[in-house]
């Protein structure tokens, strides 16, 4: 298990300052969903269209400055945005970056990766299969491993979303997001100990690995079959994200596809947002009532990514 500190979330904002972009946060209309007061953070409005940029900032500028970035640049695996928040950063500092990505990642993000100067290579059909590729590669060039969820600077990157959530909405309750391999989440969770929240992460039925290793008690894998698994597809969540849903105030809700296509729909015809299926995640427990906050209650949505085909919606 990863340890990982308020103090590091704190380490990581200082670093990432005037690199990533401070997430716009915006009120849902009155009376949406009770008598709730709802905000969505527009966190997919970062450089490379998703929260990873936050991870990928911090993880490159702490091996930057502790001189332990070598020259084969660095590699990760990734279903599309971490690879492409990772290539993002190393473009910054000139460092090469390479991104293995499932054959199944969608287009428009591999098309992406490339013209961020990655070298893009598409093996298998799982974040899993590439994941082992990406370790293999890092064995053979000598590039720094990343890791799209399960790295200390990923967690406190991805951690320091809450605290600008929390000055954007005084007296927030709680927020609502969706969960994959368990990076943001971890981090989220750390910052909302830290100042009283609780968390909320859900994941869809068909790709649930935190709600499953809640329930056996240790990281377990599970079935990724899910419209939002090209985000949302880890088989297993990290020893790090169920240690902090245990320690932690964590609500873990479940949603059908269904109900998150649903709730991808609405924010297009509504608000004209375009995101990915596992940012509509996270807002599909509340249109769906799986998530009934309490009167009153203080609530902020993430909404994680929108590296998607806008086609797919309108």
């Amino acid at each position: 298990m990863l340890r990982v500190s308020y103090d590091d979330v704190k380490a990581a904002a200082e670093r990432i300052d005037g690199v990533t972009r401070p997430v716009p946060v915006i009120p849902v209309d009155p009376g949406a969903v009770g008598s709730a007061e709802i905000h969505l953070a527009l966190e997919f409005m970062q450089h490379s269209g998703s929260f990873k940029d936050r991870g990928a900032a911090n993880f490159a500028a702490a091996h930057l400055a502790d001189g332990t970035m070598p020259n084969a640049g660095v590699v990760i695996a990734s279903g599309g945005n971490a690879g492409l928040a990772c290539a993002w950063a190393a473009a910054r500092h000139g460092v090469p970056a390479t991104v293995f990505v499932p054959r199944t990642a969608p287009e428009v993000k591999v098309a992406r990766l490339r013209a961020l100067g990655a070298e893009v290579r598409q093996v298998g059909t799982e974040y899993a299969q590439a994941q082992e590729s990406a370790r293999l590669f890092s064995a053979e060039t000598g590039a720094l491993a990343s890791h799209a969820y399960d790295d200390p600077y990923v967690v406190a990157g991805a951690g320091t979303l809450l605290p600008e959530i929390r000055a954007a909405v005084p007296g927030l309750d709680t927020v609502v997001l969706a969960v994959g391999g368990g990076g943001l989440f971890a981090g989220t969770a750390i910052a909302a100990e830290r100042h009283g929240l609780r968390v909320v992460a859900v994941e869809p039925e068909r790709c649930r690995a935190l709600n499953a290793a809640i329930e056996a008690g240790e990281p377990v894998d599970v079935e990724v079959a899910s419209v939002a698994a090209d985000s949302l597809g880890a088989r297993r969540v990290s020893e790090t994200a169920l240690y902090w849903a245990r320690r932690s105030d964590t609500v873990s809700l479940l949603v059908s596809e269904e109900q998150i296509i649903a709730a991808r729909r609405t924010l297009w015809e509504h608000r004209r947002l375009v995101v990915e299926h596992a940012a509509a995640t996270a807002l599909a427990a509340l249109m769906s009532g799986v998530y009934r906050p309490s009167p009153g209650e203080r609530v902020a949505v993430v909404l994680c990514g929108a590296n998607t085909d806008p086609a797919t919606v309108a």
